[in-house]
């Protein structure tokens, strides 16, 4: 059965509106994904165990915190900055604090800058590897151990990095289906 020139176009349109949204939503994790594989766009790399090398030459790290537009948390870094030696093991705290009454689930895109200590910031463990629920009035500390690679001191451009501030931004996300339901039955109660 052939179709008629209107219905093409419209299953036409329908399909490459439903590609174009498929790909929106793959978009954020798969640029987190390459970013931290390839240090693109000052993304840290994920390693499992600090470096067993520590220079006596130090670096000034900052911290800072941001929230996506609809994002309802209130998030911001425990301390500024801290000054550590080159591969050493540094430990950092962020807050994040949901004063709504709904359970609410975030996921953090992070970079760091200047682009070129990216390469050279390495996360052992992180709160934004994974995405996190914060229930009604649930205020959290979340842990970010990390070091800077001494590589860096060798590098063309990195050598000349004396300060590295590391961002994230929360986004909010769907709730993971256990929490959708548990929210689900909360509303269901309250009517």
């Amino acid at each position: 059965m052939a179709m008629s020139g209107p219905t093409k176009t419209v299953l036409q349109t329908v399909s490459v509106v439903v590609l174009m949204g498929g790909l929106a939503w793959a978009s954020v994790p798969f640029y987190n994904w390459f970013c931290s594989v390839t240090g693109f766009g000052g993304t840290p790399g994920q390693v499992s165990a600090g470096s067993s090398e520590i220079l006596d030459q130090t670096i000034t790290v900052r911290f800072d915190g941001s929230l996506n537009g609809g994002m309802p948390w209130e998030f911001k870094p425990v301390v500024n900055e801290m000054k550590l030696r080159i591969g050493e093991t540094g430990l950092a705290y962020y807050e994040a604090y949901n004063p709504t009454d709904r359970p609410v689930a975030g996921q953090a895109a992070y970079n760091v800058t200047p682009y070129a200590a990216g390469a050279f910031f390495e996360k052992i463990e992180c709160f934004c590897f994974t995405e996190q629920v914060l229930a009604p009035g649930e205020r959290v500390k979340m842990p970010v151990t990390f070091f800077v690679d001494p590589e860096i001191v060798n590098d063309r451009d990195g050598k000349y990095v004396h300060t590295i501030t590391l961002s994230y931004t929360f986004y909010e996300i769907d709730l993971p289906e256990g929490y959708a339901a548990l929210d689900q039955d909360e509303k269901i109660n309250l009517n």
